[in-house]
């Protein structure tokens, strides 16, 4: 396993619809494995193939548990197929770092693709788990969690650079706002 270079704004790749990966090889497995390391290096909760300079549609995912410890995925090809409801969030990303911002995301999604041994995979999640998926699979899509700021005063700088932070602000929207 080796530690890959994390892309940051403005790199054109995070701006790219990644491609669909056909199949798994041996480079893909090792990709898979040094986005694991580099996530854990870097102290984040998800990482895609886009943000390591990979345009594929491959994400990795490890997010704390209260019971357990940390749930862990690796999902090639993912696709939400469904949303629910709607929360505001404090969000970072590893490939804008320094800042955070405020952010509309689903309290719930459906998420399917693949895993590693090219077994199907459907994941019903909510809270942290649904906002990394939403998150990540952006990635996928070119879009940065910039792109959904309703304002730039929704940004913040944060000092000492937070690598990823992902917490919700447990409030409702106030259409007054």
């Amino acid at each position: 396993m080796a530690l890959r270079t994390i892309r940051n704004v403005p790199d054109p790749v995070l701006r790219q619809k990644a491609k669909r990966v056909k199949s798994l090889d041996r480079s893909l497995r090792q990709l898979i494995a040094d986005m694991k390391e580099t996530m854990a290096d870097a102290n984040g909760v998800g990482l895609a193939a886009t943000q390591v300079g990979v345009s594929l549609r491959i994400i990795v995912i490890s997010v704390p548990h209260k019971d357990r410890k940390n749930e862990e995925y690796t999902i090639i090809n993912p696709e939400i197929v469904r949303r629910k409801g709607e929360r505001i969030v404090k969000e970072g990303c590893l490939s804008i770092p320094g800042y955070i911002g405020e952010i509309r995301r689903s309290e719930q999604v459906r998420l399917r693709g693949t895993d590693i041994e090219g077994k199907e995979v459907k994941l019903h999640a909510e809270g942290l788990l649904a906002e990394v998926l939403e998150h990540e699979t952006d990635h996928l899509n070119g879009v940065l969690y910039v792109d959904h700021l309703e304002s730039q005063d929704k940004l913040e700088k944060v000092e000492p650079p937070v690598p990823c932070l992902n917490r919700p602000l447990h409030k409702t929207p106030n259409p007054e706002q």
